[in-house]
């Protein structure tokens, strides 16, 4: 891992002695979720899109933050994700907001360690997957992990999220 920093992930990760590899790549910048940021990611990664799991702050009308995490081959459906957080309307947070919210910049937004622990979701399909890939809480970082952990470090439910 030449010197690569450890980011807060990785040491939450260490701290539950659970598994993972950091992988880096180039970061191009380009992290706007309609632009298929997640897609570019896998290319890069050179694992299959449904194994990169990316993470979407949402706030809810009570101003309750969640946390979505869907493969980056589809789209959240936002009324999977209404029911799933029990709530009448959702919306992801701006993304000048995500890093007062979570301690991450958008790119670099990751289900582990943010700065509280929010309700947590994570399309059930990403249990299919032997290992999966989620932002290591910086660009440039990608940690890849067996689904079940992901899902014991972040805190998550697995719920439907798949826009059909």
């Amino acid at each position: 891992m030449g010197n690569m920093k450890k980011t807060n992930a990785m040491r939450i990760l260490d701290g539950l002695k659970i598994p993972y590899e950091a992988k880096e790549y180039d970061d191009d910048g380009e992290h706007e979720l309609a632009k298929g940021a997640a897609g570019r990611m896998a290319e890069k990664l050179g694992v299959p899109a449904s194994t990169v799991y990316k993470t979407i702050v949402m706030r809810t009308e009570t101003k309750e933050i969640c946390v979505f995490c869907q493969s980056a081959e589809h789209e959240i459906n936002l009324k999977k994700a209404r029911q799933a957080a029990g709530c009448k309307e959702i919306n992801p947070v701006k993304p000048e907001e995500l890093l007062g919210l979570t301690g991450y910049i958008r790119g670099g937004c990751t289900p582990i360690g943010m700065k509280r622990q929010f309700r947590t979701f994570i399309d059930q399909k990403i249990l299919e997957n032997e290992k999966v890939c989620v932002s290591g809480g910086q660009r440039g970082i990608q940690l890849c992990l067996k689904p079940e952990d992901l899902i014991k470090a972040s805190k998550a439910e697995t719920v439907d999220l798949i826009l059909e």
